[in-house]
């Protein structure tokens, strides 16, 4: 017994290993070869140009901050935050906003009304109160005119966004800056951080008046292949197994339960061929969820190779993460600062406000490319997507159908059970009290008053669906614990290592039992219903072991979808 039930335990494992392989597919991203290499680690615009120093920098004013509120379409509106460089007036030491009665600077391009920027949110809902406090207050302390829009929802949810639409929405706050008074309104930009560099090259392609894009974190590649990528990225920081990378395809890769997300193929490539202003793109070189020199090498292919295409100017900042964010508590070369004690880059404001008031020369100022080494191991690329029987509906489907035969066969199985010992109970608590060693009477209970499973059969079955559940309910704990040592950047090998083993024993355990119940089946040639307690209470029982046995092998579909199973097939 104990040899079959290795044998038909090690065939049903890999039955499931070629079952979770076949669903497809696997990860194998390809490694970069070709990196970036900065010109100059100083990223000060105009490294090798003095003409662009001793322009106005962050703290040169005092800064007034005004709640203003911008027109949509459609009688729409939402809130905003103007910030405004307070300057004096050289004539009456008066203070006013904007630079309106300030001298012209002498910078190179710059004129008496002062440079704005509209500020474009990345991901999430975004407040004006709360988004781009420390960028924005910074940029207007070195005279520049900042405007912080709420993000307008209509055109954003989590299934459903529209990054052309939001092009539209965000124009108006790009009008509405330009009609400030002391603002130039031709030397307005945007200044678009991480999602919104899908937002902002719409923006600029359909008016092109606009003077010129800051574009912070920008992915540039799809959503879908940047999603991918920051995913294997965190998981490796995290050092998880290699089998646990299978899950990246299957889950980014897939179509989503319910449809929607068709954002995720979002293409910017039109766009950028568009392109005819000037670029500032800048990164964290720690960031890891961005293909930041995969992204420079799109964006200096696309639009910076010809004539009349725009100029790009790139900096990678030490130390610092997605938001362009550094801690003040020493941190290696590769830790990720994360947390609430973070600031800005002590050189990233100056960089962005001297390249906005050293344009047009800065645009194309030496050095292009400045700052750390990026790091960038691998490249995002197309996601491998999963045949149609491991798409999400189809995948939803067979969970919540296991889910409902486990409890409606379980449910049934317990209730018969417990009618019973209800019956037995009654009937032995009617019988007179006899002597030991009496023989049964005809008054006695019967040892079958209901149909029940055939004997060795309720064990395994109980130990197989549990198991599996257990397994179930295991492999998200684990996939929830990783998620959260990926985000804080963290490692902890008891519970990533560990965890994994820990699942995939249990798994184990649950293929060990279906092979006992499997050999225990064949022995009673499948009647797994021993007692006649009516023909259809005997159909009910046997039905309900059905129902479970099949909840628990769909279960385990899943399960080796997922990668519980997998023996490196």
């Amino acid at each position: 017994m104990l040899f079959r039930t290795a044998v038909t335990s090690a065939a049903i494992l890999l039955g499931l290993a070629a079952a979770g392989a076949l669903a497809g597919p696997g990860w194998n991203p390809d490694p970069v070869t070709d990196h970036i290499r900065p010109a100059a680690e100083d990223t000060a615009i105009g490294g090798d140009d003095g003409g662009i120093r001793g322009l106005p920098g962050p703290g040169r004013f005092e800064v007034r901050e005004t709640a203003v509120t911008i027109e949509l379409d459609d009688g729409a509106s939402v809130d905003g935050l103007l910030r405004e460089p307070v300057v004096e007036d050289p004539g009456t030491g008066a203070a006013s906003e904007s630079g309106t009665d300030a001298p012209p600077s002498d910078g190179p391009g710059t004129t008496a009304g002062a440079p704005g920027v509209v500020f474009v949110h990345g991901a999430g809902t975004g407040k004006a109160s709360d988004a781009f406090t420390e960028a924005a207050t910074a940029l207007a302390s070195a005279g520049i005119v900042t405007l912080v829009p709420d993000k307008y929802l209509a055109h954003y949810s989590t299934r459903h966004r529209d990054y052309v639409e939001m092009a539209g929405d965000y124009q108006h706050s790009v009008e509405f800056l330009r009609g400030v008074p002391g603002v130039d309104p031709e030397r307005v930009g945007i200044y678009a951080e991480s999602e919104g560099g899908w937002v902002a090259p719409v923006m600029t392609a359909e008016d092109p008046a606009l003077a010129f894009q800051v574009w912070v974190s920008a992915p540039v590649v799809p959503p879908r292949q940047q999603a991918a990528f920051a995913m294997d990225n965190y998981l490796r920081n995290t050092g998880v197994p290699q089998g646990v990378f299978r899950a990246i395809p299957r889950a980014v890769g897939m179509r989503l339960p319910g449809g929607g997300f068709e954002y995720a193929d979002f293409d910017v490539q039109p766009w950028l061929d568009r392109q005819t202003v000037p670029i500032l793109m800048a990164y964290g070189a720690t960031d890891p969820s961005m293909p930041m020199e995969q992204a420079v090498r799109q964006v200096l292919a696309e639009t910076a190779a010809g004539a009349g295409d725009a100029p790009v100017t790139v900096r990678f900042y030490a130390g610092a993460n997605h938001g362009i964010n550094v801690s003040d508590e020493p941190l290696g070369d590769d830790i990720v600062p994360h947390g609430d004690d973070l600031h800005l880059h002590p050189g990233f404001a100056r960089d962005v406000a001297a390249w906005v008031h050293g344009l047009p020369a800065s645009a194309t100022a030496k050095p292009r490319i400045a700052g750390a080494q990026p790091r960038q191991l691998y490249l995002a690329a197309p996601v491998p997507q999963p045949h149609w029987y491991a798409d999400g509906d189809v995948v939803l489907g067979i969970a919540i159908g296991s889910a409902a035969l486990l409890v409606g066969g379980g449910a049934t199985l317990l209730t018969t059970r417990l009618r019973r010992t209800r019956v037995a109970r009654r009937l032995v608590a009617g019988l007179p009290r006899g002597r030991a060693g009496d023989l049964p009477t005809t008054r006695q209970p019967p040892d079958q008053q209901a149909p029940r499973l055939a004997a060795g059969m309720a064990a395994p079955l109980a130990v197989m669906a549990g198991v599996a559940v257990a397994t179930a309910a295991g492999l998200v704990a684990y996939l929830l614990a990783v998620a959260r040592l990926a985000l804080d950047y963290e490692q902890n090998a008891l519970v990533v290592q560990g965890g994994w083993v820990g699942v995939r024993a249990l798994g184990i355990v649950a293929v060990v039992a279906a092979a006992v119940l499997l050999l225990r089946c064949r022995a009673v040639r499948w009647r797994v219903v021993s007692d006649d307690g009516g023909r259809a209470g005997t159909r009910i029982v046997t039905a309900a072991f059905w129902a479970v046995a099949a909840g628990s092998v769909a279960l385990g579909l899943l399960l080796a979808h997922w990668g519980v199973y997998q023996l490196g097939i």
